[in-house]
């Protein structure tokens, strides 16, 4: 009995830190469904986490995460894109089958975190290596470590050339010799400056690419970008839960 009064306990006190009106007033209501590819209704919904509160959010958005995974991979609807940023904050229960079935139903996923470490700490190994190894695009800036071996894998190998000096008192010789190397190396993965970037790219029947892997530089327009950002517009408040002075 104390045993399980123990592990009541222990579940009690996380549970508990989900009573928020904050919380009660955001899952209350039917404001609207979470198909979001909807033939009749189409959304645009956005969701983050508090990094203060990533434990106790991190249930409810995991909830609203899996229902809507469900609800998007299936025939019939419209084009959807599920873009995930800093993945390892937010668990979605499915994410290796979505990615694995849903592209014949015109979903895509893009996922975006630090390190394959992190995936692997928070999704267990083996859903991780499910993941990283199901996706068929694949961008990266400057990763050192496995994050990086695995990519300079993921890219291959080439047959590179060599050339050998050799020089003694008589005479000065040179060899020339080829071999397959890395494409991209992880030295060279690990020491990316910012703006820089490895990948692979996949094609379609039809659309084959040649030149599938990468290594290039992204040319930023910083006039333009700087302009756009004078004219943001700040997001108005729909609803404050700030007790008014």
């Amino acid at each position: 009995i104390e045993q399980l009064e123990g592990q009541i306990a222990s579940a009690r006190i996380p549970l508990g830190r989900l009573a928020s009106p904050q919380l009660y007033w955001v899952m209350s209501g039917n404001d609207f469904t979470l198909d979001i590819n909807s033939n009749e209704e189409p959304k645009v919904l956005c969701v983050g986490n508090n990094p203060d509160r990533q434990a106790i959010y991190g249930a409810a958005l995991g909830l609203y995460n899996a229902r809507l995974v469900k609800l998007v991979n299936k025939k019939g609807k419209r084009k959807s894109s599920l873009i995930i940023d800093e993945l390892p904050t937010i668990y979605f229960k499915g994410l290796d089958n979505l990615i694995a079935t849903a592209r014949s139903n015109r979903v895509s996923t893009c996922l975006g975190f630090q390190d394959f470490s992190q995936l692997e700490r928070d999704y267990g190994q083996k859903e991780a290596e499910v993941i990283k190894n199901t996706v068929g695009n694949v961008f990266s800036g400057q990763v050192s470590g496995n994050s990086g071996k695995w990519l300079s894998e993921r890219f291959g190998k080439i047959l590179q050339q060599r050339q050998s000096l050799s020089i003694n008192q008589r005479e000065t010789s040179t060899s020339l010799s080829t071999q397959m190397d890395s494409m991209i190396p992880p030295s060279t993965i690990a020491n990316l400056t910012q703006g820089n970037f490895v990948g692979a790219v996949a094609d379609n029947f039809g659309e084959e690419i040649d030149q599938k892997v990468f290594h290039a530089r992204i040319q930023v327009d910083v006039k333009t970008v700087t302009a756009e950002a004078q004219n943001y517009q700040p997001i108005p408040d729909i609803t404050s839960f700030i007790n008014p002075a």
